[in-house]
């Protein structure tokens, strides 16, 4: 089950709340969150890197 989430400073709410029809205030969210995934991601890649090296030395001292 996934639930929708929109995130946005009270002042960029604000300001969008009074435009009519909601198209800047979709792009604003989907901004938001297209900005939060490149930690994770970086985050991600780092454990995946120290995985992979770890594993290795462990191979390598059998």
């Amino acid at each position: 089950m996934t639930l929708s989430a929109e995130a946005q400073c009270a002042m960029c709410r604000a300001v969008l709340e009074s435009e009519e029809g909601g198209g800047a205030a979709r792009g604003i969210n989907n901004g938001i969150v297209y900005l939060m995934i490149f930690p994770y991601l970086l985050i991600g890649g780092v454990g995946y890197f120290i995985y992979r090296a770890r594993k290795k030395a462990k191979l390598e001292d059998n």
